[in-house]
């Protein structure tokens, strides 16, 4: 059942991430965006602000939001302070054309499943924790040579559907 669970919600968050990453870069070329958010000597964020969607790092936290469709900017929070979702590992996709959602959900099996056990120090099919990406879109890899996909961890709640906020990094959480 996780697998076919994760799919699903892998193919949908897919879909939703090329709409996420797709206008910011462009928006950002064009001075556009919400820059970036006050970062500690470790780049940890150290207070809440909206970013540009590109200006997100390993380890930033997001407070849980409704936003759909194409988002050119984000939240952050502390990891501190109530949150949903905390990006964990990011990687750079390779090739002169962007791949097939297939092949990238080849890639981030292959890069974020290991990521995320070695994130959480559990394996990720004995997780109770599961994760999404933001990818570049077609868009923003002509354009703006973008091929950086940013895998996101969250704790979903009973029924698997929705996140629940956390306080704290996931980090070592081992569940």
């Amino acid at each position: 059942m996780r697998t076919k669970r994760t799919m699903a919600i892998a193919g949908s968050a897919l879909a939703l991430s090329l709409a996420l990453s797709g206008c910011s870069v462009l928006n950002g070329f064009m001075g556009s965006g919400g820059g970036d958010a006050q970062r500690d000597d470790d780049n940890q964020v150290t207070e809440e602000a909206n970013i540009d969607v590109f200006s997100l790092k390993v380890g930033d936290c997001m407070p849980s939001s409704d936003t759909t469709g194409e988002i050119t900017d984000v939240d952050v929070v502390p990891c501190s302070e109530p949150h949903a979702d905390e990006v964990f590992f990011e990687f750079e996709l390779e090739g002169a054309d962007l791949p097939s959602d297939d092949a990238i959900m080849t890639e981030v099996e292959a890069q974020c499943v290991p990521a995320f056990t070695e994130f959480v120090g559990t394996d990720y099919d004995e997780s109770s924790l599961d994760f999404w990406w933001m990818t570049p879109t077609e868009e923003t890899w002509t354009q703006a040579n973008d091929r950086l996909v940013q895998c996101v961890i969250y704790q979903p709640d009973e029924s698997g559907e929705n996140p629940v906020e956390v306080t704290g990094s996931l980090k070592g959480a081992g569940v």
